[in-house]
């Protein structure tokens, strides 16, 4: 799969251009900018630096001349204090950004000169973090005017350390790039309160770092959990160092891209009573990195495209399900959807090509003691049909979930353009009557149906294989696709295109 940094980072503009002020060869930002006072040095590639000291008791912030020695790197500061840096962009991108550099400054700056680049200011206070750490803050955006949300840069104590800080200030950061980082249980405790804030992740690791199995897996893997964005890289045959990628420009990139929460209006469907999450795949890509001579392993949002997803809000302690809707990047004429009607996986490959194609993917709610509720599906259909949904979505579900939309299909068999069930089990609890004795109502009224079965699949002789006599009795449409690899093997691609070809031709 090719990768996705080379897509144009369209800005959200927070600010307003205008001519040079303050700082010379510096465009004005916003009319809320105020340029930097001090003693002025450079930095890498001619960028001005400044300065400053902090009293870590009064947080007063004072220029301090940063003594010859030090060259582009800071020494560590007297006791009582704290040293502060900001680097100055030539041209100030749209919005004033900045990275926070979390830790190790000038250790492996190619990125943050690639920043400087695009018109990032670049700021750094020593660690840890604190009150002074929010002063620092406090002191960029409300006295200079920078953003409100940075993105922030940590490797390895430095990922420690935003860790620590933007998930106690979750509104204060727009992304985070985490290269080798370490996680404390207590803010691993708290992602949720990024994922709810739509800050983006990008975790860069050695597959050599035992820090990899640690903390970039399970971070990766609870931050999907919580419905975030988060994009890895796992460097083949690297260890804890070298820290970052020699060529800087996907990182960058990516800090662009992420830079701001996903751009689009909410669909009209969502009111206040959904919550807003993502949905994308786990598909990877090898990622050559010609420099280190190896290849990234990366998967994620900066790498597959990645949806919003809708959750209707429930009031069940236990995080019980309500209605779930993932929607397109374009929706296709006529709005088809697909009713599937049990959780959507990041394996779901079939989903993943109908989304591309236009579809929304929309789940209804199941309840802890009786499974699937008829008035709550129907509510569903009658939310979606409202806004100007296909009268006739697709009914989807694997095992006895297709029997539950098999149910659902039989009490409406013209709200339904097919069924599509992988290795479908035609049991339920919605209905008194068994899906497979009630086949008529669905041929009757012309339902097509397709049936995916897996060589290991243990309902094919009693129900796949019965559902197809019956069905072509009743004069009705069948096809069956027999996968031969087992459940845990995706479908070959010419059969995944036979299916969403077939699901595609029913929908027009």
């Amino acid at each position: 799969m090719k990768a996705r940094f080379s897509v144009p980072f369209v800005w959200l503009v927070c600010g307003v251009l205008s001519a040079v002020f303050g700082n010379r060869g510096v465009s004005r930002a916003s009319e809320a900018y105020v340029p930097f006072e001090g003693e002025k040095t450079f930095w890498h590639d001619g960028f001005d630096r400044f300065d400053y000291a902090m009293d870590e008791e009064s947080i007063v912030i004072m220029p301090f001349k940063r003594p010859e020695g030090e060259k582009f790197a800071v020494g560590n500061p007297v006791k009582g204090q704290r040293r502060c840096i900001v680097v100055v962009p030539k041209k100030i991108a749209p919005g004033a950004p900045w990275s926070w550099q979390g830790c190790y400054w000038d250790h492996e700056p190619q990125t943050e000169v690639e920043l400087l680049r695009r018109g990032f200011h670049i700021a750094f206070v020593t660690p840890d973090p604190g009150k002074q750490w929010d002063a620092w803050y406090a002191w960029l955006t409300e006295k200079h005017g920078l953003s409100k949300k940075p993105a922030f840069v940590g490797m390895s104590k430095g990922g420690v350390n935003e860790y620590d800080w933007t998930t106690a200030n979750p509104d204060k950061v727009s992304c985070i790039y985490a290269d080798n980082p370490a996680i404390r249980p207590e803010a691993f405790a708290k992602l949720g309160e990024l994922a709810k804030n739509d800050v983006a992740l990008l975790n860069v690791c050695g597959s050599a770092d035992f820090l990899l199995q640690r903390h970039t897996l399970p971070i990766e893997d609870r931050y999907q959990q919580l419905g975030g964005r988060i994009t890895v890289m796992i460097k083949d045959g690297h260890a804890h160092h070298p820290h970052s990628l020699k060529n800087p420009k996907p990182i960058a990139d990516w800090i662009e891209q992420h830079l701001l929460p996903a751009a689009g209006a909410r669909p009209d469907f969502a009111d206040e009573n959904f919550i807003k999450s993502y949905y994308y795949s786990l598909e990877s890509t090898n990622l050559w990195l010609a420099e280190e001579k190896t290849y990234a392993n990366c998967r994620g949002p900066g790498f597959v495209e990645c949806y919003d997803r809708y959750d209707e809000k429930t009031s069940s302690q236990w995080g019980l399900s309500g209605l779930a809707v993932i929607v397109p990047r374009t929706a296709a004429p006529g709005k088809p959807w697909v009713f599937r009607v049990d959780a959507i996986t990041r394996d779901a490959v079939i989903d993943q090509a109908l989304l591309a194609r236009g579809f929304h993917i929309v789940m209804p709610p199941l309840t802890a003691q009786s499974g699937a509720v008829r008035t709550q599906w129907n509510n569903a259909y009658q939310l979606m049909t409202d806004h100007g949904f296909s009268k006739k979505p697709v009914m989807e579900g694997t095992g006895t979930a297709a029997g539950e939309a098999y149910a659902w299909a039989i009490e409406n068999p013209d709200k339904v353009a097919c069924i599509y069930g992988r290795n479908p089990a035609l049991r339920s609890l919605m209905s008194k009557t068994s899906p497979l004795e009630n086949l008529g109502p669905l041929a009757k009224a012309g339902v097509p149906l397709l049936h995916v079965c897996d060589q290991t699949d243990p309902w094919f002789n009693d129900q796949t294989k019965v559902v197809e006599q019956r069905y072509k009795k009743l004069g009705g449409q069948i096809a069956v696709i027999i996968n031969e690899n087992d459940r845990h093997c995706p479908l070959a691609a010419a059969d995944q295109t036979r299916v969403v070809d077939f699901i595609a031709g029913t929908t027009k």
